[in-house]
Order: C-alpha cells, then structure tokens, then sequence
C-alpha cells in the first residue's frame, strides 16, 4: 500500500502495452505520490498525498 493517496485514495492501475505490431505485455500506471508535512489540527504530520490533491489545494502543507 505504498503508492495510495491519503486524501482522494488514488492507487496503481494495471493495463496491457500494446506494441505496433500488437504483442501485448503487462504494466502499472501509478500516480506521482509525494511526502509531505500537512497540518492536522494544532499539530503536523507527514502524508502520502498525489500532486493532483497538493494542486488542488486539498491539503494544507505546514
């Protein structure tokens, strides 16, 4: 469970690579997951957060 965001929960998905002449092998998508400080109530904490959240202002960074 190392590649989830805390806030919206986004994890690893998996699919097929399609080459051009259509062999077809196996990979991960997985979002771009950053340590950060965020503040949690009067004190602060370190979170998994993906950078779509830390963009949209979901979270607060201490």
């Amino acid at each position: 469970m190392a590649n989830r965001c805390e806030i919206c929960s986004k994890e690893p998905t998996f699919g097929k690579k399609v080459t051009f002449s259509h062999k077809r092998s196996s990979r991960t998508w997985t979002p771009n997951i950053q340590k950060v400080r965020v503040k949690h109530g009067s004190n602060t904490r370190q979170a998994r957060v993906c950078t779509s959240c830390l963009k949209a202002g979901k979270v607060e960074k201490a």
